[in-house]
């Protein structure tokens, strides 16, 4: 889209004489990015795929001070703007407080780009957008402020830094359209900024650019619990990071680690200590931008973090800019429809293998015996990571809490009085007897594929405690809620598909 001819002017008178003549003569002001101007270097045009020298002369203090004295004292940020423009100057200092470099980047309003996610705003959802630096965020939410404030007719404050979005000045950039701006002098003051924005002036949209502080991420959470509907961008380039980043992730409603009940534990098939959402994302939607015109974008972000957090794989909405302001969109390829094709010979191989939990015995002679015998078995530290329990007879009378233990969580016990090779190895002969076969797992896929067709519940047959944790880790697998229900020996595993809104009793997945 071509930059209006004001702005174009402006930047241009900016420079010094014979680098504006340069750059007039190669005459690619459209995709200029920015001009850089170093003492002792060569004056660059950057340009998205390349750069272009503009002279052969290095650049002089006097080059540079002719710019200065065009656009007046830099703030505190070492920034400063031509008015009524989305241009923005950068100083370099040496040691001495004295300007040896300028970057001088091109600011443009770009009409036509928020029709791809029109729809998620007139839903007045919170939105969030990811995305690598020079991508088009901040161009974005510019043209999101227009939306709002021009065609929605709401109240619209943008809490500006660094004047990125409204531009330099007093008077806003035309581009935000009627939406009202409040400068932020420093970054530290963002977040007093945007509780001030609501308190004084009770807007009905906040929008924000660049959340990078905790006391933002605060901010935020603040704002949208008094009702406000938030547009902003944050660090961060997808979902991934702004997850495992310890300053951001309240956004997604901060994570904790909780212990489980034993028969929660039991019946997830996890372990005690588990990872899960504190409260409800500060957003309803997330954007990740990939490309200019890409998208990928996460709805209700709850049950988006709640599944990464239990492990599952996540699929985005991805929208794609075509011509003009038309786009496609591409549903999630998540398995709703469809349950993920499954290897048996390799799902059996995972989660066959059948793990001990070992007191009493030698590890030794358990991992020796196992290998004789080519049995998949593991020696795992806890009991609650164990599918049946392994004493010596001596210990099971010293530690009797071990057997309760192992009885309260329905799990197989076996006892030898020998610690020795063959000894363990006569035992894991018995053990190995109680591991599922190919047909018995087929039948279970099959059965937790017809869940899915029909978007419904499946029971699958009475089994033991170690054939039903193998199943809870298969429905796990598939992307399918699981638990448990009955009383011993008439105990089974029912399985829902993820669209089911579960009724009564603790459910979960597993």
């Amino acid at each position: 889209m071509a930059t209006l001819d004001y702005d174009t002017t402006a930047f241009l008178n900016a420079l010094p004489d014979r680098i504006r003549g340069s750059l007039e003569e190669l005459d690619r002001f459209d995709d200029l990015i920015e001009i850089v101007l170093d003492v002792g270097r060569c004056p660059e045009a950057r340009f998205q795929y390349d750069f272009v020298a503009l002279s052969q002369d290095p650049v002089t203090r006097t080059d540079l001070d002719a710019v200065i004295e065009k656009l007046g004292e830099f703030d505190r940020d070492n920034r400063a703007g031509i008015e009524k423009t989305l241009h923005r100057i950068s100083a370099i200092r040496n040691r001495r407080n004295e300007v040896i470099g300028l970057t001088c980047r091109v600011g443009r309003a770009l009409y036509g780009k928020m029709e791809v996610i029109e729809d998620l705003i007139k839903q007045g959802s919170s939105i969030l957008i990811l995305g690598r630096p020079g991508i088009g965020k901040t161009t974005l939410l510019r043209e999101v402020s227009r939306f709002i404030s021009d065609v929605l007719k709401k109240r619209v404050i943008i809490v500006d830094t660094s004047n990125e979005i409204g531009g330099d000045g007093d008077v806003p950039h035309p581009g935000v359209g009627s939406a009202r701006r409040m400068q932020v002098p420093r970054d530290k003051e963002q977040h007093d900024i945007m509780i001030e924005a609501v308190e004084n002036h009770s807007p009905e949209v906040i929008v924000i650019d660049e959340i990078g502080r905790v006391e933002e991420a605060q901010a935020c959470r603040t704002i949208a619990e008094r009702g406000v509907q938030l547009i902003g961008t944050a660090h961060g380039n997808d979902l991934g990071n702004l997850i495992t980043n310890p300053t951001l992730v309240d956004l997604l409603g901060g994570i904790q680690t909780v212990t489980l009940s034993d028969e929660e534990a039991q019946r997830r098939g996890t372990q005690k200590s588990v990872l899960e959402r504190k409260a409800a994302p500060t957003f309803d939607v997330l954007i990740e931008m990939r490309e200019r015109d890409l998208l990928a974008v996460y709805k209700n972000l709850s049950e988006i973090v709640d599944r990464v957090l239990r492990g599952f794989d996540v699929h985005p909405e991805i929208r794609r800019r075509t011509v003009g302001t038309a786009f496609t969109i591409e549903p999630p390829s998540s398995g709703a429809q469809k349950l993920p094709a499954v290897d048996l010979d390799q799902s059996l191989a995972q989660d066959s293998g059948i793990r001990v939990y070992a007191q009493g015995v030698s590890q030794s002679y358990v991992e020796r015996a196992a290998h004789s015998l080519h049995a998949d078995i593991q020696v795992v530290r806890t009991i609650d990571d164990a599918d049946l329990v392994l004493l010596s007879d001596a210990l099971a009378s010293k530690k009797p809490f071990l057997v309760e233990r192992a009885q309260a969580l329905g799990l197989p016990l076996y006892t030898t009085s020998r610690n020795s090779l063959a000894a363990i190895k006569d035992l894991l002969r018995r053990v190995r007897s109680i591991s599922v076969d190919r047909e018995q797992y087929s039948g279970w896929t099959r059965l937790m594929q017809e869940a899915l067709e029909t978007t419904g519940s499946q029971e699958l047959p009475y089994a033991t405690a170690f054939e039903r944790r193998l199943q809870h880790r298969l429905a796990e697998r598939l992307g399918l809620f699981s638990e448990s229900q009955g009383i011993e020996p008439f105990r089974r595993v029912v399985v829902y598909s993820p669209h089911v809104q579960q009724k009564g009793g603790e459910k979960g997945t597993s």
